[in-house]
C-alpha cells in the first residue's frame, strides 16, 4: 500500500498559480511558455504568483508535449563510487553545457538488470541521447537497447561485439603492452596480473598487451599468477595470497584504479610486516598521491575527463547529423585516447 509522505510539502500546481493570480490555468500556461495575447499587467501577476508559491513549470512535459528537444543526455556508468567516473562525468558535462544541455547521471553498479531500469528510465524522460558505459560484459546489452526507443548512443570504454555504435575507448591494448614492458625493462619476470578478464572487456583488452608483451620478451606466463579480481578488497587479499606462495611474484600489474588501492594496501602492509623489499606494481589508471606512496609505481595514464568530453562530442555530432537526414547516417566512428607510462619514483637521469 502507498501513501503520502507525512508533513511532505505539496507541490505547487498550475492552478494554484492561477487562483492566486485571477486568471484561468490556460492564461498562466500561456504565460510560462513566452506570454504571447496575454497584456503585460497579467504576465505581471501570473509571474508574482507563481514566485510567491514557489511554482516551476514542467519543461520536460511541455517539450514532450510539444515534441520539441528536452536539452537532456542520459548518462549511465558502472560505480559512481569511483572518481574516474566523476572526472568522466565532468568532461561529458563540459561538452553538454557548450551545447546548452543537461545530464543525468545513473548508477548501474555493473548489473544489467539495473542498467536496464536507467536505460528505460532516461528514454522515459525524453532525453536526447545516451551515454552508456555497458555492466559487466556487455552480453545482452543489444537487445535490452533493442527493446527501447530510436535514441543516439556512443559506448564509452567498453564495446560491444556485434553493436555497431559510436564508441570511445583508451588504448588499452598499447598502453597495457608499454607497461607491462617497463616492468620488464625493470628485470622483472614472474608479474602477476589483478583484474577479471572473463567479466569484464576492458581487462581482457588489457591483459592482451600483458601477455603481448611478455611474448615479446619471451617471458611465459603463469597462469597461477592470473587473479581474477574486480575490487579493492578480492585485490588486496589476492595480492596477499600471491606474495605467500613459495615463488612470488616480484612485480604485479593492476588492471584499474580501484584494484590498485586494494594491491597498495596488500603491498605497504606486507613491507612494514617483513620488512622487505618493496614489490613493483604497475597501474592501469592514475592513481592519487602516486609520487609519495614509497612503492616501485609504473602508471599507464590517461584523461578520464577528456574521454567523456570525446564522447559527449561524438553524441553531439550524431544528433546534428540525424538533423539532416538528406546526408544519411554516417558510420559508427572508433576513438582511441592515447595512454601515457610514468613510473614513480622517476628513474635517474643518465
Amino acid at each position: 500500500m502507498t501513501g503520502s509522505v507525512p508533513n511532505a510539502p505539496r507541490i505547487p500546481t498550475v492552478r494554484d498559480v492561477a487562483a492566486l493570480a485571477g486568471v484561468s490555468p490556460m492564461t498562466v500556461s500561456r504565460t510560462m511558455s513566452g506570454g504571447q495575447n496575454v497584456s503585460a499587467e497579467v504576465r505581471t501577476r501570473v509571474h508574482a504568483a507563481a514566485d510567491q508559491l514557489g511554482y516551476r513549470p514542467n519543461q520536460n512535459a511541455r517539450n514532450t508535449r510539444l515534441r520539441q528537444p528536452t536539452g537532456l543526455i542520459g548518462v549511465a556508468v558502472t560505480n559512481l563510487g569511483n572518481p574516474y567516473y566523476g572526472q568522466f562525468a565532468l568532461g561529458i558535462e563540459d561538452e553538454a553545457a557548450r551545447h546548452n544541455r543537461h545530464i543525468l547521471i545513473g548508477n548501474s553498479r555493473e548489473d544489467p538488470l539495473r542498467e536496464a531500469e536507467l536505460l528505460d528510465g532516461f528514454t522515459g524522460r525524453q532525453v536526447e541521447g545516451l551515454i552508456v558505459v555497458p555492466a559487466g560484459n556487455g552480453l545482452g546489452f543489444a537487445d535490452r537497447l533493442g527493446s527501447l526507443p530510436r535514441v543516439p548512443l556512443v559506448l564509452a570504454t567498453r564495446s560491444i561485439e556485434g553493436l555497431e555504435k559510436d564508441t570511445v575507448l583508451v588504448d588499452d591494448v598499447g598502453g597495457a603492452h608499454a607497461g607491462t614492458a617497463s616492468l620488464i625493462g625493470e628485470g622483472h619476470r614472474r608479474i602477476a596480473f589483478l583484474g577479471d578478464v572473463d567479466g569484464i572487456p576492458t581487462a581482457r583488452r588489457r591483459f592482451q598487451g600483458f601477455t603481448e608483451a611478455l611474448a615479446a620478451a619471451g617471458i611465459p606466463f603463469d597462469r597461477a599468477l592470473l587473479a581474477p579480481v574486480r575490487d579493492t578488497a578480492a585485490a588486496s587479499v589476492a595480492v596477499q595470497q600471491l606474495l605467500g606462495q613459495p615463488d612470488p611474484p616480484t612485480a604485479f600489474f593492476s588492471v584499474n584504479n580501484r584494484t590498485t588501492v586494494g594491491a597498495l594496501r596488500a603491498l605497504s602492509g606486507h613491507r612494514s610486516t617483513t620488512g622487505g623489499r618493496a614489490s613493483a606494481l604497475a597501474s592501469f589508471d592514475d592513481v592519487e598521491l602516486a609520487d609519495l606512496l614509497g612503492i616501485p609505481l609504473t602508471v599507464m595514464s590517461h584523461d578520464p575527463r577528456a574521454l567523456g568530453a570525446q564522447a559527449a562530442s561524438l553524441l553531439f555530432d550524431r544528433l546534428a547529423e540525424d538533423r539532416l537526414p538528406e546526408h544519411g547516417p554516417a558510420r559508427p566512428r572508433l576513438v582511441q585516447m592515447p595512454v601515457t607510462v610514468r613510473r614513480y619514483p622517476s628513474p635517474p637521469k643518465g
